[in-house]
């Protein structure tokens, strides 16, 4: 009785929610690769050293400011002298600099980034913009939790009435004698239940930190600690200004020295006025949240204000941190990142045919109750 009601809660949640979880798993998959991508398109702008030295991160900065309507917020600086010099303005621009001569690259004609912008806006609010997208991230992640629902029950439902290797073997690998696609569909159904259930018990959960509030508060809470709370919004004065600020320059070069095998170093400009500076020190692909540690200076002086590797960062932090990286599987590099590609594409086979096992039982439903009643001539009854 357990299992028969459970079944049909389990068909009508994915009947339901089947067409949008399919959207998310699809464009999970094209995201899976998405930093390496990116990486390549940017080849281009990589570059053999040239004669003389690099230009300073300020005059570099300077460089990118002079672009009518561009004023940079964020840098990226890389350890590889081949390796252009990244300014952004918020989340709308980016510009690729010579680190030797100032100039700015031309933007791709084809950019990966805005494709891959568009396939996120797509995967997390259906390219919802202005006031609809909290709605839009809504229904995304209700659907979200239906999928959880789908996963958990789809665990029990899986297990064979009777079980031994016969009832489980059918169910753990793909039956080549099936005869027709309803037996392939159920097959394929299991199987693919099987292996990814796993990683999108890790995948699905993880999700609901980007929707929910309330889920982003028991990531600290498991952990063991308190969500943090957010400082309350200081505008610094610029009358303020310290007369004598450490150059960007000087400040990166002071970062560089705590990790000898650092990749990049990150930071956002600070506002006029304010008397420190934090520097986001990676060792990894920018995913690994494991190996991305934080340098706060003291703009005038240049000395530590605050040095918090990973390591020591709150329980909270860390577990929040990795929830973020282990959703795309980026936290785990590319072993995790496949794994997590392997995870959506099963996940929208697992709705293709579970839609179609769906359709298939509706189908013969429908047959049943039209099916013509006829008077049997020799008996007088009816017959269907």
């Amino acid at each position: 009785m357990i299992r028969k009601a459970l079944f049909w809660m389990h068909l009508s949640a994915g009947v339901s929610a089947g067409l949008i979880i399919l959207m998310m798993s699809v464009t999970g998959v094209i995201l899976t690769y998405e930093r390496q991508l990116q990486t390549w398109e940017d080849g281009p702008y990589y570059s053999e050293p040239e004669a003389g030295q690099r230009l300073s991160i300020d005059e570099l900065i300077a460089a990118a400011n002079q672009t009518e309507g561009f004023e940079a917020s964020s840098l990226i600086v890389n350890s590889k002298a081949s390796a252009p010099f990244i300014a952004r303005m918020g989340r709308s621009q980016t510009q690729h600099l010579n680190p030797y001569t100032g100039a700015i690259y031309e933007p791709h004609s084809d950019s990966l980034s805005a494709f891959f912008s568009d396939v996120r806006s797509l995967h997390r609010w259906f390219l919802v913009t202005g006031d609809g997208r909290a709605t839009a991230r809504d229904i995304t992640g209700a659907a979200n939790l239906l999928f959880l629902f789908l996963l958990l029950s789809g665990v029990y439902l899986w297990l064979p009435k009777i079980i031994n290797w016969a009832t489980v073997k059918v169910r753990i690998w793909f039956n080549p004698m099936v005869s027709n696609s309803a037996a392939r569909d159920f097959n394929w159904h299991h199987v693919f239940a099987f292996w990814a259930a796993l990683p999108l018990l890790v995948i699905i959960p993880t999700a609901s930190v980007f929707n929910y509030g309330w889920a982003n508060s028991l990531v600290y809470t498991l952990a063991g600690d308190k969500l943090p709370q957010r400082s309350p919004a200081v505008t610094p004065d610029p009358l303020n200004e310290p007369v004598r600020v450490q150059s960007y320059e000087a400040l990166v070069d002071t970062a560089a020295t705590y990790l000898e095998n650092w990749r990049t170093i990150s930071f956002s400009l600070p506002q006029a006025g304010a008397e420190t500076i934090t520097l986001t020190i990676d060792e990894g692909n920018g995913g690994q949240p494991q190996l991305r540690h934080n340098l706060t200076l003291d703009r005038t002086s240049g000395a530590e204000a605050s040095w918090v590797p990973f390591t020591a960062q709150s329980s909270g932090v860390k577990a929040r941190r990795w929830v973020r990286f282990l959703h795309t599987g980026e936290a785990l590099g590319l072993t995790g990142q496949t794994i997590a590609g392997f995870a959506s594409i099963a996940g929208s086979i697992l709705v293709w045919t579970g839609l179609a096992l769906a359709l298939r039982r509706f189908l013969r439903w429908r047959a049943r109750i039209r099916r013509p009643v006829v008077a049997n001539e020799n008996t007088g009854k009816l017959a269907s």
